[in-house]
């Protein structure tokens, strides 16, 4: 195996290695999230995208190259060429044929996993970012339902006072009402003794008067028979002398 295709195989079983790290269950999105945040890495972002799109082209060569391998050791005139000439012709190219084809799966798979090792970061890179947004809306939900439930306990609370106010105020009313109306009854007493009174009274003074002109009547008379008396008694006087 050439120096190129050790380093290709090289970075075959590192880009495995990374896919499995990156695939255990115990490691958490936000643990690598935080693994990217370094700031190591923000030094070489800047290169990332290029070296990106250089490993990509010279993975894509190097498969170009083993498919035109591949196909140079598969077609069967030339073997049947080489076997004319060399009696270990068949071998050799059989040899060739499998490094070719070896070379075609390091190189392919290299290039698959390299795209599937990208995506995977970034698809880790979202996950923990979405993992994040979802602490701090299940942060902010918990927050607004404790809010929530406190302006709720504060409205029963309100209602509540508003309540017995409400019925403090009507007792209240009650009982001023049931004072009025007491003393709206002592007072329809008071003026119906007050009526029967003034009735009495008015009788009395009526009787009174009723008795006060009988009597001058009867002194009016009492005076007339006096006057009538004192009128004979004179006659009397007189004719006696």
């Amino acid at each position: 195996m050439t120096l190129q295709w050790v380093a290709v195989a090289t970075f075959l079983y590192a880009e495995i290695g990374l896919i499995l790290i990156f695939c255990l269950p115990f490691i958490p999105p936000q643990r690598w999230q935080k693994i990217f945040s370094f700031n190591v890495w923000g030094k070489i972002a800047t290169f990332w995208n290029k070296a990106f799109l250089t490993i990509i082209v010279l993975l894509i060569v190097l498969f170009l190259d083993a498919v035109r391998e591949v196909r140079k050791y598969s077609s069967i005139p030339a073997i049947e060429k080489g076997l004319s000439s060399k009696p270990g012709a068949y071998e050799h190219a059989q040899m060739k044929l499998f490094r070719s084809q070896r070379n075609l799966y390091i190189s392919g798979f290299s290039l698959f996993f390299w795209l599937v090792l990208r995506r995977l970061v970034t698809l880790i890179t979202q996950l923990a970012i979405e993992l994040s947004n979802k602490g701090v809306l299940k942060t902010q939900a918990e927050n607004t339902n404790e809010a929530a439930k406190k302006f709720m306990e504060e409205n029963e609370r309100l209602k509540q006072l508003l309540k017995n106010y409400v019925n403090e105020e009507e007792h209240i009313l009650e009982a001023e009402n049931k004072t009025l109306i007491e003393d709206q009854e002592k007072l329809k007493t008071e003026l119906k003794k007050t009526s029967d009174a003034l009735s009495k009274a008015q009788n009395d003074v009526m009787t009174m008067k009723m008795q006060s002109e009988r009597l001058s009547k009867e002194y009016d008379r009492l005076l007339k028979e006096h006057s009538e008396l004192q009128n004979r008694l004179g006659k009397d006087s007189k004719k006696g002398l």
